[in-house]
């Protein structure tokens, strides 16, 4: 689950958390044209690895129009391997999980309302400096819209809410365009009531994340100068193409980058993937690694998979994954039978989303000489929180099967496909295979066990 929270004092998919806060307003210069609008996001993906994301927007107080351009590829793949990278300086030897769509979108939402070197930043940033201004908005409102499509194979749903202060007057435009681009619905609060309005917001989430995401929040988020709470929920949920069998599962030893051994579930198929063998032409990344891309049913949504070998360290492959890497993965990884190994795993992270954009580049927002003033009259706005929390399950389809307690044997002479074992540290992409936007990224470091009981009979 993603949550982004954003309170002015970053969900869904929520799990992104950005927070105002009121500072005192600067000087009043006279307001441009208002801002182009924003797609809605945050997944809460439940597919045979339920993922969740929130998103929630707290605005303490407080566009340009933007033309329908039907801009069919996602051109933030830089920002989302910045970002990761950024998350592995500081994450030690831990999981990473995180949704770059969705804090792309919830950045577009905060630059719906955001102007002069506030949404400069967030372009420059997220990668939408090439972009005519305004596109970016409907390059997100394009690209959510392709994972909603009726007739996809797989289920995703957005919900957005905006959550405003009872007596504030916010600028009609802006809602107008949240309602637009993100389908954000409006109600009232009293920011006054924390413990009331922390359970209201939290039952929208449950209810709006098939009850994957709960307690999102607490009466200590809010405070007297709380004005908006924007939460975007997303559930995805999608069956791989070629289904685990229950039976094959079986207990087996994870080795860590440290020398330690873990005991995991390991599912096992023989299938049809896309597959591939790369190498950087040296030792950097310790020589050849492994590419198994894993379709959902219908091949539009994905999971890739990149493997380094047995004795390398997950560590040594990363330093070389940019965003062109991505597409020269996507772009020869050949269907081939292959034999998986992959865990049985969940993965649960919370990420605190201010200090990791500021170091990206984005700053204005957070300081008290933020331009918010497309959100109400005046600049009295900044973003004070801005976390994000993300939920990866992964578990093989019809999870109710029971769970073989032996040993796998592995027999590597014999092996007469590519055989991927997954029983080390790896690194992993979510994707739309049509439009390239990532979904989710991460790495699996160790992996947390899945037992039976806890699927709730979804598989990915």
């Amino acid at each position: 689950m993603i949550i982004f929270l954003f309170l002015l004092p970053p969900p869904p998919p929520v799990s992104p958390l950005f927070s105002f806060t009121y500072p005192p307003p600067p000087p009043h210069s006279p307001p441009p044209p208002p801002p182009p609008p924003p797609p809605p996001e945050m997944f809460v993906l439940d597919v045979f690895f339920p993922l969740l994301l929130l998103l929630l927007l707290s605005i303490l107080l407080p566009g340009y129009g933007c033309r329908a351009v039907d801009i069919p590829e996602d051109t933030t793949s830089e920002f989302s391997v910045r970002l990761y990278h950024q998350l592995q300086a500081v994450g030690g030897q831990d999981n990473i999980i995180f949704s770059p769509l969705s804090v792309a979108v919830a950045l577009g939402m905060v630059e719906l309302g955001a102007r002069g070197a506030s949404l400069e930043e967030i372009r420059q940033t997220v990668g939408f400096s090439h972009l005519l201004p305004g596109v970016e908005f409907s390059l997100l409102q394009n690209l959510t819209a392709a994972l909603t499509d009726d007739d996809a194979n797989y289920v995703v749903r957005l919900a957005n809410i905006l959550f405003l202060q009872e007596g504030v007057t916010f600028n009609p435009e802006f809602l107008h365009l949240m309602k637009k681009y993100f389908r954000a619905d409006v109600e009232t609060v009293d920011f006054s009531e924390s413990a009331a309005v922390a359970e209201q917001i939290n039952s929208w989430v449950e209810n709006h994340t098939e009850s994957k995401i709960r307690e999102l929040l607490s009466a200590e988020d809010f405070n007297s100068m709380t004005r908006l709470t924007l939460v975007n929920a997303v559930y995805f949920r999608g069956s791989w193409k070629n289904q685990f069998r229950p039976e094959n599962t079986r207990t087996f030893s994870f080795s860590r980058d440290d020398g330690s051994e873990v005991q995991t579930l390991m599912m096992y198929q023989q299938g049809e993937f896309f597959y591939g063998e790369f190498s950087d032409g040296s030792q950097e990344a310790g020589g050849v690694y492994q590419v198994l891309e894993m379709p959902y049913e219908g091949e539009d949504m994905s999971m890739m998979i990149v493997l380094p070998r047995q004795e390398v360290p997950l560590a040594t492959l990363e330093p070389i994954i940019k965003a062109p890497l991505l597409e020269e993965w996507a772009n020869n990884v050949k269907r081939q039978k292959v034999e998986v190994y992959l865990p049985r795993f969940k993965v649960e992270q919370r990420i605190d989303l201010r200090s990791t954009l500021q170091e990206l580049g984005i700053k204005n927002i957070f300081s008290r000489n933020a331009d918010l003033s497309a959100m109400t009259d005046g600049k009295d706005l900044y973003v004070e929180k801005a976390v994000q929390k993300s939920y990866l399950e992964v578990t093989e389809e019809g999870a109710e099967g029971a769970v073989g307690s032996g040993m796998i044997g592995l027999t590597r002479t014999l092996v007469l496909y590519p055989q991927v074992m997954a029983d080390h540290p790896f690194f992993f992409v979510i994707r739309n295979r049509r439009t390239g936007s990532i979904l989710f990224m991460g790495r699996v470091m160790t992996p947390e066990v899945v037992e039976p009981s806890d699927s709730d009979l979804y598989s990915i």
